[in-house]
């Protein structure tokens, strides 16, 4: 690798390639450490660090009159944070909402935002456990961007916000998701752990049964999966809102973690607006100030509404699936993955260690304190010498060092006393606070070289942080199997209904069987061409006139009080072709398919259902000929009517067709193709059922007596229908 050269103009010349590797990784390396992750000791980034060291510097307590937001942004971004003031403001917003936060850092007044779109304030009372111990020599401290200040590189955290409130972020090649506690059961494993330093994970987590987000819900993750990502740090949680049944509705008022209520809705709403979720009435948002989540689902009568929202939870954002990374910058200032265990150690570790420099600190200012007052007690002792050394020397301070063989800071002592303190001087106070200072640096020695009395401190440190400062778990956890989407068919009311198809191909559905399809309303230059009778929770289906199947939900299909609307907007079907047969039904039904050619057979109806907007093939169409509209066999179907063009008519039993699922099929009547004769209509009868033939707008009917006429072999010509009557139209049983 070359190295880098300066020339005469003072330009340092790098190769491009040493240069670009350098800036990403000093890039890479300062999002990581200074940005995106955060510190295992106190849990924060550096912006929320920054904040809240601000927010202290200004007085903003928990006590405190709260001030304006800018006040605090202007300072973070002026003195320690040089980056814009919008994303500054955004991270103090999180750390002040109560949805984002479990344990919100910083009191807001005004408007904070809302769990649906996430201005003045103060420190809350859970931020002294981060600050309070600020001022004891328990942080080491490090120049801010320019040099002109100092900040603390660390907040010395006396539980470990990391677990209390989680975080995330996202760095170079790297990211963090960490998800939020409850206090009261991380204090409790922290003092086991304490107790018992070879305590297992499964120890730990009798205390720390889960995750407990700050908007409640439900864990609804298996107790597998939970110990999975406690020993690894590593997996998913799957979170579900809570909901209770409330004068026949459905009430929700408990979402998933960073879950809006207004999504929520707008995606119900989709289903409704899609007829995709017709067991729904009715739905509205009566979320307030005194009820942040509440949203109300109305269903229909004599709907399952546990099952209703086993739909809801596999369709919407009402379960939702949270990442667990924690990867986090531990001890050592380097980014690691950590479990539960490890995580709980290191941070007792830190914590030890801050504890340690309090005590220390205050050991110090204790045997400073003391041997002020050795030299206080000498001056009392002889305060007549020293007011007169003081009333006649330029310089006392050596003159007193050197008569009453006392220190400099000593001597400094006795000339800051003002004379109004003179009287105070009484030998009792000061051996009495010499005697409680004496008994405090022996306990402070004691404690800093007793492992025990150390982890005794501290372990009752967190017990009353815990007392203090616990609350009720708020995310319930129960284990859960995975919601499923209710099928299509199942959401849907069975009702009865009839599919009309219209000549050019416009579909709608009427509710109940008895329709009079003819008598309905078409398009100018349009009429009636097929009908078929089943339930609203039914797959229609449709076949072209190049034979391809094509399947729709009824229940998706127009109303019948309009003109409906074309098939063509729902599916693909090829150029040129039009839509010429409808079926519905039970899959399991059977009907009879032909083409105009004279060819056909028996099909049950779940061989055509397809899920494709381009169909599939179903009935072989040979070049040039047609579909017919195809009949159901129904419970009584036993004889087949299938009349021609040229107006024959031929009856045989339907046995005598082929079952296929797909194919030409059969030969059911002879017809003359050179003549331009094609087969017309076909009809399923029973052996009591009359056949009606209509012809224009004129009909007849044969009785079943009379049909013996027209019986014959499959595939024979058939007997020619009376005079008048040779125009058919369409078959119908009665």
């Amino acid at each position: 690798m070359r190295e880098q050269e300066l020339n005469f103009d003072g330009i340092e010349r790098v190769p491009m390639a040493v240069f670009t590797e350098k800036a990403y990784l000093d890039y890479s390396m300062y999002v990581i450490l200074d940005r995106a992750l955060p510190h295992i000791g106190d849990g924060l980034k550096p912006v929320q660090r920054r904040i809240i060291y601000a927010m202290s510097d200004l007085g903003l307590s928990a006590a405190s009159k709260p001030k304006k937001a800018a006040r605090t942004v202007g300072d973070v971004i002026g003195k320690f944070h040089p980056h814009g003031d919008s994303a500054c403001y955004e991270a103090m917003v999180h750390m002040a909402q109560p949805f984002s936060f479990r344990y919100p850092l910083v009191d807001g007044q005004g408007n904070w935002g809302s769990q649906d779109d996430p201005k003045s304030f103060a420190a809350t009372r859970y931020a002294h456990v981060l600050l309070a111990e600020l001022a004891h020599g328990t942080v080491d401290w490090q120049p801010n961007f320019d040099g002109t200040l100092n900040e603390p590189k660390l907040l010395p955290a006396q539980l470990p916000n990391l677990l209390l409130n989680g975080t995330s972020g996202i760095a170079v090649g790297m990211s963090t998701d960490v998800p939020p506690h409850n206090l009261k059961e991380v204090t409790a494993a922290l003092i086991k752990l304490l107790d018992e330093p070879d305590a297992t994970l499964g120890d730990l987590m009798k205390h720390i049964k889960g995750p407990d987000f700050p908007t409640g819900g439900e864990l609804v993750s298996s107790r597998a999966d939970i110990v999975s990502i406690y020993k690894t740090g590593l997996g998913s949680l799957r979170l579900r809102a809570r909901y209770r049944i409330e004068d026949g509705e459905i009430v929700i008022d408990e979402l998933p973690f960073q879950t809006s209520g207004a999504k929520v809705l707008e995606q119900i709403a989709a289903q409704m607006t899609a007829k995709k979720l017709p067991l729904m009435e009715d739905l509205r948002d009566e979320s307030d100030h005194e009820n942040p989540t509440r949203l109300v689902l109305s269903a229909k009568s004599k709907v399952d509404l546990d099952a209703l929202m086993n739909h809801l939870f596999a369709t919407t954002d009402l379960e939702r699936t949270v990442r667990v990374n924690v990867n986090v910058i531990g001890l050592d200032g380097r980014p690691a993955v950590y479990g539960l265990k490890a995580l709980l150690e290191d941070w007792l570790k830190f914590r030890t260690a801050t504890v340690k420099r309090r005590l220390d600190h205050r050991l110090k200012h204790v045997a400073d304190r003391l041997h002020i007052l050795d030299g206080l007690l000498v001056a009392y002792l002889n305060i007549d010498e020293v007011i007169k050394i003081i009333r006649r020397e330029d310089e006392p301070k050596p003159v007193l060092m050197k008569r009453f063989k006392i220190t400099d800071v000593q001597a400094e002592a006795i000339l800051e006393i003002k004379l109004r303190h003179l009287a105070k001087l009484e030998e009792m106070q000061i051996r009495t606070e010499q005697k409680g200072l004496d008994a405090e640096r022996t306990d402070l020695e004691q404690t800093l070289k007793s492992k025990a009395k150390l982890t005794k401190l501290i372990k009752a440190e967190l017990t009353d942080l815990g007392e203090k400062h616990a609350d009720k778990r708020r995310t319930l956890i129960v284990e859960r199997e995975a919601a499923q989407a209710i099928a299509e068919s199942d959401l849907v009311t069975s009702e009865p209904v009839t599919v009309v198809l219209s000549e050019r191909g416009w579909v709608r559905a009427a509710k109940g069987h008895d329709i009079d399809v003819g008598g309905l309303a078409y398009r100018t230059g349009d009429q009636f061409l097929a009908a078929a009778r089943g339930k609203s929770n039914q797959l229609a289906v449709f076949i072209d006139s190049t034979g391809r199947a094509y399947s729709v939900g009824a229940h998706a299909l127009p109303s019948a009080r309009g003109q409906g609307e074309p098939l063509s907007g729902h599916f693909n079907p090829p150029d040129g072709s039009s839509f010429r047969a409808v079926l519905i039904g039970a899959p399991e039904e059977r009907w009879v398919v032909a083409s105009a050619a004279g060819y056909g057979f028996v099909v049950k109806l779940e061989e055509l259902h397809s899920n494709k907007k381009a169909g599939k093939s179903a009935l072989r169409v040979p070049a040039g000929s047609s579909v017919v509209p195809a009949s159901p066999l129904g419970e009584v179907g036993t004889l087949l009517a299938a009349a021609s063009t040229d107006g024959r008519l031929l009856v045989f039993p339907v046995s005598e067709l082929p079952e296929l699922p797909r194919g030409k099929g059969n030969k059911i009547l002879s017809v003359p193709s050179k003549d331009g004769v094609t087969l017309a209509a076909i009809c399923v009868l029973g052996k009591e059922q009359a056949l009606r033939i209509d012809s224009g707008e004129r009909h007849m009917t044969i009785k079943p007596a009379d049909l013996t006429h027209y019986a014959g072999e499959r595939g024979r010509r058939g007997m020619a229908l009376p005079r008048g009557w040779r125009t058919v139209d369409r078959l119908s049983a009665e």
